[in-house]
């Protein structure tokens, strides 16, 4: 058995790179349990955000290749391409690589606290879709564990910043005071959410939410005396808009570049601040080319994460031995998982002998046997059947000089040499 984690991420490939690559929620049960049968995997989960497309996997044998070769077809991308930019870890390092992104530690706002929610929802896809097991099941759950540890024992997570928080920090470069704007946030997610709290506390009191279901938009509308309206609505919402925020789970774009162009003729060109935190994205990249648009994407985030990567690195160090320490227990765990194993399949030896034993003195003692003897004969056969492998190992070693097999065997067969005379 082998633990894998597989995929791209902020660091590795472009956004437009990470949007071919993207799993769109209705699709990832089906994808599990196509990728588990052709890619011959004994466990899957995928994790797909705006930042990052990973798979977890357990398999038989460390081979990637069946994996890049699914997520070619799937994805119709040649290989080559997908190679480029996706990584790898087996084994103890997959196990670390889950932990520290379930902890915020590989994510591109240092210790954003999304993406622990995000793994959760990847398992509990997996496990409706029947992909995880015992072997995953361990390893999400020591990942959760691990994170717990990280948010209370560290500072990783004091005074949060996210994706969020980061595009709300750009906007203010646009517009220096945020209570004079009007907002147009499209989806109702929870990072529209966050967006639209932070929107708030910096003075915005005009907010509308656009989304496919009018019913959540409200929710978060109301929640902040803001609008809701569906997608459908969006042109007529959009020429008051100066700031727009957007992520959804669309799989194509939401805004195009006809529709923002006509909203700016009737704003008469007054700038207008765009970010798409979707991946896929949610708005044509050709709307960057309008004179008076501002168009960013989660890749443009960077400068305030360095800021916050900056601010947080103790923290940061703390954590990151933290994980090692979780790791490493993880890791204990397995071995003697793999003690249970042979202690089990040992003691089912020891059982059928006692049966087969057993069986035979009854059968002797029912016709007429002496009891006494037949128990005896029954203690003497069973220990020498016990005795045989361990005996001949011993006589093997004893032959090849190999007197730390002899001394780990009085270990583990509890023998203890005679005390010696005074």
């Amino acid at each position: 058995m082998a633990l894998l984690a597989y995929g791209i991420n902020h660091r590795t490939a472009s956004v437009d790179m990470r949007e071919k690559l993207a799993f769109s929620p209705d699709t990832v049960i089906s994808a599990l349990n196509e990728v588990r049968d052709q890619a011959r995997l004994r466990e899957v989960a995928i994790l797909s955000t705006c930042n990052r497309t990973e798979l977890y996997c357990c398999a038989e044998v460390e081979d990637s290749g069946p994996l890049l070769a699914w997520l070619g077809h799937y994805h119709a991308l040649p290989m080559d391409q997908i190679s480029r930019c996706v990584y790898e870890f087996w084994n103890e390092a997959a196990v670390r690589h889950l932990m520290r992104v379930a902890s915020g530690l590989d994510s591109m706002v240092l210790g954003e606290p999304q993406i622990l929610g995000q793994l959760k929802s990847a398992y509990s896809v997996a496990q409706e879709a029947r992909t995880v097991g015992p072997e995953l099941g361990r390893l999400f759950q020591h990942s959760f564990s691990a994170a717990k540890q990280v948010r209370t024992q560290t500072g990783i997570g004091t005074n949060p910043v996210s994706v969020a928080f980061a595009s709300v920090k750009l906007a203010k470069r646009i517009f220096s005071d945020l209570s004079k704007t009007s907002v147009l946030l499209i989806g109702a997610g929870e990072t529209v959410e966050l967006v639209a709290r932070h929107l708030v506390e910096q003075g915005v009191k005009h907010i509308t939410v656009a989304n496919r279901t009018l019913s959540r938009a409200n929710a978060i509308a109301e929640e902040f005396n803001g609008h809701a309206i569906t997608l459908s609505d969006i042109p007529l919402a959009l020429p008051r808009a100066d700031i727009v925020i957007s992520s959804t789970a669309s799989p194509l774009p939401i805004l195009g570049k006809g529709a923002v162009e006509h909203a700016l003729k009737l704003r008469k060109h007054k700038p207008m601040f765009m970010m798409d935190i979707a991946v896929p994205r949610d708005i044509e990249e050709e709307v960057a080319e309008l004179a008076d648009v501002y168009l960013y994407t989660v890749d443009d985030l960077q400068q305030v994460v360095d800021e916050n990567r900056r601010q947080r690195q103790e923290a940061a160090s703390k954590a990151e031995r933290l994980v090692d320490s979780c790791m490493a227990q993880f890791m204990d765990s397995l071995k003697s998982l793999d003690a249970v194993d042979a202690i089990r399949d040992y003691r089912h030896k020891l059982e059928a002998l006692r049966q087969m034993e057993l069986e035979k003195a009854l059968a002797q003692i029912r016709t007429g046997g002496d009891p006494e003897q037949v128990l005896q004969r029954m203690s003497r056969s069973l220990m020498n059947k016990v005795m045989h492998a361990p005996t001949t190992q011993l006589r093997q070693a004893a032959e090849n000089g190999r007197n730390d097999q002899i001394e780990w065997a009085q270990k583990l067969l509890g023998i203890t040499e005679p005390t010696k005379p005074d």
